[in-house]
């Protein structure tokens, strides 16, 4: 694998960070390096359904982007990356804090990966847990202006 380039991981982080969708829901990707990813959420009062508890949509989204972003950094700087599914399971309610999203690529391939991600409440419990398979699209890779690999 080629050495990721610190500036492009930066840059990375930075659109992503103030992209529209991210900062409506509020979530951060702190941390992006082959096969891992973390993403963290701060939550808000916005994020409650009806009964007082995280949506599950919210987590639901954290787990969708840990494991997009676990799955991006093998790809080739021309390809970006789509999940085709999304498999997961709540385990534990979440009525305040902050959760912590950690995405794991599980098999990186050139076409089809396969991640995962668990979340964590502030006391690091397990509160989901979900998976999701990859599909690289070849031509849709991100334009930062600065090379994704080193070598």
């Amino acid at each position: 694998m080629p050495t990721l380039n610190p500036e492009y991981v930066t840059k990375l982080i930075d659109v992503v960070n103030t992209g529209d969708f991210p900062s409506h829901i509020d979530f951060k990707l702190r941390s992006i390096a082959e096969d891992h990813c973390t993403v963290s959420l701060e939550i808000a009062r916005k994020h409650f359904q009806p009964l007082g508890i995280v949506h599950g949509g919210v987590i639901a989204t954290l787990i969708d982007t840990a494991t997009f972003w676990a799955g991006f950094m093998r790809l080739p700087e021309d390809s970006g990356l789509v999940n085709v599914d999304l498999k997961l399971n709540y385990l534990k309610a979440v009525a305040g804090g902050s959760l912590l999203a950690e995405g794991r690529c599980l098999r990186p391939g050139r076409q089809i990966s396969y991640a995962e991600t668990s979340v964590y409440n502030e006391k690091r419990e397990l509160v989901a847990h979900g998976t999701s398979t990859l599909m690289a699209l070849p031509g849709k890779g991100l334009q930062l202006g600065v090379a994704k690999f080193l070598d």
